[in-house]
């Protein structure tokens, strides 16, 4: 029997990787981090020296480059022609490239092949932007994971913070705020919420209580 296909979307920060991660061994599902695919084309271009902006160059970087997710002891890696790019991408500046690149038509069009291929089988927890309301619109259950900007602020600080990197969470904040702005006021497949994703706002609920929430809402609509 053909497993589900689970879509979390949801604004930067609000924690969307790290319970999709859970979610997804709990169900013995494949986790699948979108994101990284948009981060891993803004790290090319910004290694080539190409204007995120460009469209036309954009295009042409699309048309040859090598964007890969694989596993490896159930982690995702994400390699770019060949290079683990997965800890390089993880910045707040390539995120707010990741934003940028988004925008493009041929980045977006090049990335929703690889990422409906990754996800066709089923069996699979998609996180990102637009996963159910673009990528999969037919996903067989939706979420829309939200937090509030302070709190999402506090939590990508920490993350950095743990990861040794020397950051003001006033700065991050205002970071993830802008990247709130971009994401859902570009043209084409804007953050948002789908018609029937189920809302969650984690901003005072634990990791477990957000996964127990919903594991509740799969069973639900599974019956």
């Amino acid at each position: 029997m053909k497993g589900l296909v689970i879509a979390i979307d949801g604004p930067s920060g609000a924690g969307k990787s790290t319970i999709a991660k859970l979610l997804s061994r709990r169900l013995g599902y494949t986790y699948i981090d979108t994101g990284a695919l948009y981060r891993a084309i803004g790290w090319k271009a910004r290694q080539e020296g190409v204007d995120p902006t460009d469209e036309h160059v954009l295009a042409a970087l699309c048309s040859r480059v090598d964007v890969r997710l694989r596993y490896e002891n159930g982690s995702q890696r994400v390699s770019v022609d060949g290079a683990d790019v997965t800890d390089a991408i993880r910045t707040p500046e390539m995120g707010m490239i990741a934003s940028t690149v988004s925008k493009s038509p041929a980045v977006r069009a090049r990335l929703l092949i690889i990422q409906r291929s990754l996800g066709e089988q089923g069996s699979v927890v998609m996180d990102g932007r637009d996963i159910g309301t673009v990528v999969f619109p037919d996903a067989d259950v939706k979420f829309f994971l939200d937090a509030s900007a302070a709190e999402r602020g506090r939590r990508r600080w920490r993350e950095l913070k743990d990861k040794g990197m020397d950051v003001d969470v006033n700065v991050i904040t205002a970071e993830i705020t802008a990247r709130d702005l971009q994401d859902s006021g570009r043209d084409i497949a804007p953050l948002k919420q789908a018609s029937d994703a189920a809302y969650v706002d984690s901003s005072t609920m634990t990791i477990e209580q957000v996964v127990d929430r919903l594991m509740s809402e799969i069973e639900r609509r599974s019956l």
